[in-house]
């Protein structure tokens, strides 16, 4: 078979590398995304941020040089699955789709290899990449005559590991992955004592913080670290995963910063000084609900409505009286400004920052993907503004509402269903 070639990547093509106000808008993975300015490196260097001068020339290398390494290791299942599991959990798979695309059908061989590692890792690829495959199925070889896990795998740190991480895949009614997350934790943590420091600090981590429950950053940086750690290491793609994070890291604090001038521009601190002015704390919120690169544009709208979430919240409990937050409640269900005036002053500005933020952003949201989600916006505003005004009529009356009601409101003022209906069919 001749050998597939190269594909050039480009820091400001390459997708996806993108994306706040002052970065660089490169495409999404379904080839649609925001276009907004200058690439990232230029950004940087305006910035006079510590990226060397030579980032662009050491990613570009970075990325040809892991390319090549899926190319020698295409035609074994097994190194082309633990390489494409390293680009996960490093954070830098995003860079070749492609590749890693034309790998499933190696992955579906593997489910059915009687050797531990290979089939639960096959199992968290395929499944990962939204294919249909039975956890019975797979674990069905692993169990003895009464189901049971074959106690000679408990010797067998690198496949408990992989069943440990398989076992968090659960979708519902899969008492399989429920075993298997008993029968690995156990051993996992009954072999701690035994094993040589980087391998038990490794385990340690993967049992305190299981893959796909924790912060994908957070655990390529632990990750990052314990292939270092190891005699044969892969130089290219561990220093493309240090790029991509200093490039992460940039990135980020540029959307802060978007977020940051947009909330000043604002004035509501300053206008109404009850209100919490954390900006931090909301975009961590949203750095770490969306991650990677393609969703730099999501991470900033969401910030802004985390932010006005919290200035409505403040407005209720410590501002409004029952008739003004009555009257705020009527005039958010209308969406229009002119109805806000008659608002007290603070109220009127945050109203008006909220029907001009939302209006935005649904019309970003049209220009990417063709349609305007407006009225969903609105109709989630609407459903906030009630679940407040109904907490406010508990406290005005002194009820104290039973556990159920509580909780049902609850899931409304808490705020995701509203940041939810930002992303809703995009």
């Amino acid at each position: 078979m001749a050998a597939a070639p190269a594909r050039t990547f480009s820091v400001r093509s390459v997708e996806p590398l993108p994306v706040s106000a002052s970065l660089a808008a490169t495409r999404n993975n379904d080839q649609r995304g925001r276009p907004r300015g200058r690439s990232i490196i230029a950004s940087a260097a305006a910035s006079k941020t510590l990226l060397p001068s030579d980032f662009d020339l050491q990613l570009q290398e970075g990325l040809t040089s892991v390319q090549k390494i899926l190319q020698e290791r295409r035609n074994s299942a097994r190194e082309i699955m633990a390489t494409i599991d390293n680009l996960k959990r490093l954070c830098i798979d995003h860079y070749f789709q492609e590749e890693i695309q034309s790998a499933m059908g190696a992955c579906l061989d593997l489910i059915h290899s009687d050797d531990l590692f290979d089939a639960t890792l096959a199992f968290k690829l395929v499944r990962e990449a939204g294919h249909d495959v039975s956890a019975d199925d797979v674990l069905r070889r692993f169990t003895d005559d009464t189901g049971e896990f074959k106690l000679a795998l408990s010797k067998d740190i690198r496949g408990l590991l992989s069943l440990h991480d398989m076992s968090h895949l659960d979708m519902g009614e899969e008492p399989s992955l429920h075993k298997a997350k008993e029968f690995s934790s156990k051993h996992l943590a009954s072999a701690i004592r035994y094993l040589e420091p980087g391998l038990a600090r490794y385990v340690r981590q993967s049992l305190d913080h299981p893959y796909h429950l924790s912060l994908m950053q957070y655990k390529a940086r632990h990750h990052l670290s314990y292939l270092q750690s190891l005699p044969t290491r892969d130089t290219a793609m561990e220093g493309l995963a240090i790029a991509e994070f200093q490039l992460s890291k940039q990135l980020h604090q540029e959307e802060m910063q978007e977020v940051k001038r947009w909330w000043m521009d604002l004035g509501l601190s300053h206008e109404i000084p009850v209100v919490r002015d954390q900006v931090p704390k909301w975009y961590v919120w949203a750095m770490t609900s969306l991650q990677g690169p393609s969703l730099s544009g999501y991470r900033i709208d969401t910030t802004k409505i985390i932010s006005l979430v919290y200035v409505v919240d403040d407005i209720f409990d410590l501002v409004g009286t029952p008739e003004e937050l009555s009257l705020f409640t009527q005039a958010i269900k209308m969406w229009n400004t002119a109805v806000a005036d008659s608002l007290p002053s603070g109220m009127r500005s945050c109203y008006k920052a909220i029907y001009n933020t939302t209006n935005e952003i649904a019309d970003m949201v049209e220009v990417e993907h063709g349609f305007n989600p407006v009225n969903h916006l609105r109709n989630a505003w609407a459903a906030l503004f009630d679940g407040f005004m109904v907490e406010a009529r508990w406290l005005a009356t002194d009820e104290a509402p039973t556990a159920e009601d509580y909780l049902r409101n609850g899931v409304v003022t808490s705020g995701v269903p509203l940041t939810f209906a930002r992303h809703a069919r995009v």
